[in-house]
This record gives structure tokens, C-alpha cells and sequence, in this order.
């Protein structure tokens, strides 16, 4: 019989009768270095309800729209779809296992290769760095939704000191009559920029004192997260029911409005319609990677955290497929409903140019929607209220689940102080740098953070991600351990794609995105070269925290002579695997009797490569 056969022959059931004589001998000494029982989902569906709160949130309904639109539409959807076959599902599948095997947080889940440690703290300061500007969403959209109760609605007409350029966005094409072909500027594109951001033209000369309006409606929002966040995880299951399904009614709601509107279609044929030569422009596949992480919510450590709460035999690879074809849904409903306001954007404009109806930036969201809710004949403040509540909803699902990446990373660092207390610093500090956005520069700074303090640091992190679980622990290992967990194969498509596909996209990616960069802009508005030399430093502090944990992780190593410390800390710890000590032992025995790793000490190295993935 083959090492394989036997491998496959092996049950996780098996090893558990074998362990079963010797339990009672044990129990005492497994008694004794037992950890306390980590914290549960109340039940599957919470975890599931979860993942979908998490994934399908600000990401899809904010996020994607203006990226889309910054990168041409239909030029955008190929590229993004691909992105998802080849990074975004193989990626959200590791993460899951990596979290529910170890029923670890991000950083203590790469003690099976200690010297890569550095890859989830990164992680956990891009994390961080997202959360104090996705709060600030939520407080835009807070801020929307008190204004929806107005007995008008504020955006849905013009004022008079926004000039000529201006037209109500409550009229459609037929109550407007005009021969002017000029691009006209909506009233809610003109409410959204000068009423709620006092936008400046430039933050040469700084950026603005916060609005005390938006500085109120950021600490509500953040009372709110702080709340659920100091229940902890059960809570936030109990939550995911609203927070996973309500969305889903409104963007019915707005996607049967939006396509009813005169021009829509042309819109949508935009966003539908492939550019095929826009294939070879590098930065349209860097949008669509970075997009596929902020959308999964993958490569920032919250998956991790959210599966290490699971029960060990939870079937995960079902939760996955459901994820991931659900957020790509979203993502393209989101789609769909948006570039159809923009269709009829410009066909009240007079003209065909979809791609400069607006200003495509990080406020597209809250200039469409807002848009086409004014276009309601029948009462358009329930609409906007149901609209913004549901922004708020998906915001209080993303920052949650941020959030709670990092205070599990510090409850694991500072393991005997209060839930509250953690909870509570996290909202001081985040209430404090998200001050920031909310000043008529805000917006600069948001779309300077997105890139310098999270996109970049998680493609670049990414990468090592793959390397250190593909080729450092082994794709081979990684599926054994699925094998223990789960009794099934893992397939071809993710083997290929975690050792061979993911990472060697997203470094092809990488270089031809740094090899052709171009400064970063906001509304054609190039930043100061004082801005950019701190970008860079605040990548390069995210991405270095590979050198400063790999360096403490061979310091931490026992051994005599560096290069033994160094080879110690390339391999799992002894207490890899299960958090539960019996499991563990179980993995343990498991593990011992697969012989199939002998084959590594029999072949050369390209086999060695080889047997990795497919072995």
C-alpha cells in the first residue's frame, strides 16, 4: 500500500479510538495545561451570518462603485472577476482554515512558521489603519440619515449660490428643458461636497478644523461598535441576522429604481462591457487584487479571527463557496444600481460621457444613491432613510469585524485585562485619528490612507502570506491538516493556487505596478512631497514588521549558533494545531502516522517542489 493510500486511510476517527485507551492515564496531565475554553459562535449560522456582514459590506456598496469608476467600468469587471477565481476564494478558504484549525487569533495562527509572524501584524496595523477611516463613513452616513428626515429632502434641489452649473436631482430629463450641452454638476453631488464635507479645492494650506456635526454623529457611531464589541463574539453573532440580510431589501428596492430611470441602460452597458485592451494596464489589475481584499475582507487577519471561534469539524468549504458567491453578487448588484444612476446622470447632461458625470471618487456613493432616492414620486424619505440606515448597518457589520481583529490580537497580548477597557482604548484612538476625515480635507487624507495604510501593505503582505503557508509549512501540509479536520481532499484548483497561481500573480502585479507608478492623486490634486515621503515610511512600517518579528522570532528560538535558531524558526512550534488539548494529541498521533513526508527525504528538489503541490 502507497504512503497516500494510507494517508487517505487514516480518519480522523481512527486516531481518536486509538487515543481513547490511554485517555483516563492522561486526563489529569491534559487537565492541567488545558487553556481556557475560547469564547464560541452561539451556533453555524451566526459564523456564516458573520463572514457575510463582514464580506458583503462597505467594501461592495461603497468601495467598489468608484474604483470601478476609476478604472473604466466594464475595464474594470473582467480584471476583478479573474481576481476573484485566482485570489480572492483560494485566499478566504486558507484564511478560514488557518483560523478554525488553530482556533488561534491572526498572529498566534503563524506559530506553524514563527519567523512569518510579521505577515499578520502588518495585517493587524492595516487593519487598524481601516478602521479609523471606515468609521468615518459611518459618520457621513449618520449624517445622511438625520437629513433624510427632512420634510424635503436637502440634496434634491439646487440653492442658489451653487450657480447655473446646478441641476435638481429630484427632476428627471423630462421636466427639464434646455439646449445647453454643457456637463451639468447635481444638486446632491453639490450638497454632498460643499454642505456635508465644505470640501476644499486643495490641503496646501491645510486641512480644516473637524465638523462638530460629523464629529458627533463618528462618536455615536462609535458608541455603537464599542457596545457590541464589549459583548463580544456571541453578540456580534446575534447581530449578523440584520446585519447580513437587511441590505439585500434595499438594494432590491434601489436596483428596480435605478433601472427605471431614462438613460439607465447606457450606464449599465458601461459597467458591463468589456474593454479588452485595458487587460494589459497593470493598475487596473492592482485595483481589482486590492478591491478583491477590502471586499472579502480577506489579508487584513478579520477571517482569521472570525473562523478561530468555530468548532473544529465545522464544514468550512461550504461557508466559502457561500461567501464568495455571494460577494461577487453584491459587488455586481452594487454595480448594476450605481452606473445605472450614472447613465441617467448623463442623459440629464446631454451627453454620453458617463465618465465625467461626476467626480469619480472615494463620495460617488453618497452622490448617486442619494440621486436617484431624490428621483422617488412616492415618498423618497422613507427610501433614504431605509437606504442609510441599511450604509450604516453594513458599516457597523465592517467595523466590527476590524475592530475585532484587533482587540483579539491585544486580549492575546494583554491576557488579564478587561474586555471594556480594551474595547473602549481602541474607540478612543480611532474617535481621535477619525477627526481627520471629517475636515474639509478629509477626503484627501481617506483616499491617502486607503492606499499608504492598508491597500498596498496588504498586497505586499499577501504575498508572503502565500509563501510562508504554501512553501515554508507546505501546500502539502496544509491539506493533510484539512484532511484531520475536515476527513476530505483538498482539490487541484487550490492546491495550484495557493503554491503557484495566488502568489505569483499578485508579485507579477506588484512589480509592474512599481515599475509604472505614478504619484498618487486625488481629484487630479497631486499631494506634497512631505505627504508622499511619509506614505511610503507608513508602508514601509507596515510591511516591516516581517524584519522586526522574524528577527525576534529567531532570537526567541532555542539553539546554540544563529544558523540553528534560524532553521528552528522556519518550523511549526511544538503546540502547533489544535487549541483543544485532545484534538491536539489526536493531531499529534495523526501526524506521526503519515508516512508520506518521507518521499521529501528520498527526491531532489525539484520534486520536492512538485510533491508539495500535488503529492
Amino acid at each position: 500500500m502507497s504512503a497516500e493510500e494510507e494517508l487517505l486511510q487514516l480518519r480522523p476517527r481512527d486516531v481518536e479510538i486509538a487515543a481513547a485507551k490511554d485517555t483516563k492515564s492522561t486526563a489529569a496531565d491534559e487537565s492541567t495545561i488545558a487553556p481556557k475554553p475560547k469564547e464560541q459562535w452561539g451556533n453555524e449560522i451566526e459564523f456564516l451570518f458573520s463572514c457575510i456582514s463582514l464580506s458583503v459590506g462597505l467594501g461592495n456598496i461603497w468601495r467598489f462603485p468608484y474604483i470601478a469608476f476609476q478604472n473604466g467600468g466594464g475595464a474594470f469587471v473582467i480584471p476583478y472577476l479573474i481576481v476573484l477565481l485566482i485570489i480572492g476564494r483560494p485566499v478566504y478558504y486558507l484564511e478560514i482554515i488557518l483560523g478554525q484549525f488553530s482556533g488561534r487569533g491572526c498572529i498566534k495562527a503563524f506559530n506553524m512558521t514563527p519567523i512569518m509572524k510579521g505577515v499578520a501584524a502588518g495585517q493587524v496595523l492595516a487593519t487598524g489603519a481601516s478602521i479609523t477611516y471606515y468609521s468615518s463613513i459611518m459618520a457621513l452616513t449618520l449624517r445622511f440619515l438625520i437629513a433624510s428626515f427632512s420634510k424635503v429632502l436637502p440634496w434634491s434641489y439646487c440653492r442658489e449660490e451653487w450657480g447655473d452649473t446646478c441641476i435638481d436631482s429630484k427632476k428627471n430629463k423630462t421636466d427639464v428643458v434646455t439646449n445647453d450641452t454643457n456637463i451639468k454638476t447635481t444638486s446632491a453631488e453639490f450638497y454632498f461636497t460643499k454642505v456635508i464635507l465644505r470640501e476644499k479645492d486643495s490641503i496646501d494650506d491645510g486641512i480644516g478644523y473637524p465638523s462638530w456635526y460629523l464629529a458627533l454623529t463618528l462618536a455615536v457611531s462609535w458608541i455603537i461598535i464599542t457596545s457590541i464589541l464589549i459583548k463580544g463574539i456571541k453578540s456580534s453573532g446575534k447581530a449578523s441576522y440584520v446585519l447580513a440580510i437587511f441590505p439585500y431589501v434595499v438594494l432590491f428596492i434601489l436596483l428596480i429604481r435605478s433601472l427605471t430611470l431614462p438613460g439607465a441602460f447606457d450606464g449599465v452597458l458601461y459597467f458591463l462591457k468589456p474593454q479588452w485592451d485595458k487587460l494589459l494596464d497593470p493598475q487596473v489589475w492592482y485595483a481589482a487584487i486590492t478591491q478583491v481584499f477590502f471586499s472579502l475582507a480577506i489579508c487584513f487577519g478579520n477571517i482569521i479571527m472570525y473562523a478561530s471561534y468555530n468548532r473544529f469539524r465545522h464544514n468550512i468549504k461550504r461557508d466559502c463557496t457561500i461567501v464568495t458567491t455571494l460577494d461577487t453578487f453584491t459587488s455586481l448588484l452594487s454595480g448594476i444600481i450605481i452606473f445605472g444612476i450614472l447613465g441617467n446622470l448623463a442623459h440629464e447632461s446631454n451627453t454620453t460621457d458617463i465618465q465625467n458625470v461626476v467626480k469619480s471618487n472615494t463620495g460617488l456613493a453618497f452622490i448617486s444613491y442619494p440621486d436617484a432616492i431624490a428621483k422617488f414620486e412616492f415618498l423618497p424619505q422613507v427610501f433614504s432613510v431605509l437606504f442609510f440606515l441599511m450604509l450604516f448597518v453594513l458599516g457597523i457589520g465592517s467595523n466590527v469585524g476590524m475592530a475585532s481583529c484587533v482587540m483579539t490580537v491585544l486580549k492575546d497580548k494583554f491576557t488579564n485585562t478587561k474586555n471594556w477597557i480594551i474595547a473602549v482604548s481602541i474607540a478612543i484612538v480611532c474617535y481621535g485619528i477619525g477627526l481627520i476625515y471629517i475636515t474639509p480635507g478629509g477626503q484627501y487624507l481617506l483616499n491617502f490612507m486607503d492606499f499608504f495604510g492598508a491597500s498596498f501593505i496588504a498586497l505586499v503582505l499577501a504575498i508572503f502570506e502565500l509563501i510562508a503557508v504554501g512553501w515554508i509549512y507546505g501546500v502539502k501540509n496544509l491539506c493533510r491538516d484539512i484532511y484531520f479536520m475536515l476527513g476530505i481532499k483538498t482539490s487541484i484548483y487550490y492546491r495550484v493556487c495557493w503554491g503557484i497561481i495566488t502568489p505569483a500573480f499578485m508579485a507579477a502585479v506588484l512589480a509592474y505596478t512599481l515599475v509604472n507608478y505614478t504619484p498618487l492623486q486625488y481629484n487630479g490634486y497631486t499631494y506634497q512631497n512631505g505627504l508622499y515621503v511619509f506614505g511610503w515610511c507608513l508602508s514601509a512600517f507596515g510591511i516591516g514588521q516581517l524584519l522586526f518579528w522574524g528577527v525576534g522570532a529567531i532570537w526567541s528560538c532555542p539553539g546554540g549558533t544563529i544558523s540553528e535558531r534560524i532553521r528552528k524558526s522556519f518550523k511549526p512550534k511544538a503546540n502547533w494545531g489544535p487549541l483543544d488539548p485532545v484534538t491536539l494529541k489526536e493531531y499529534q498521533m495523526f501526524k506521526t502516522e503519515d508516512r508520506s513526508n518521507e518521499l521529501f527525504k528520498k527526491t531532489g528538489f525539484w520534486y520536492k517542489m512538485y510533491d508539495n503541490i500535488f503529492g
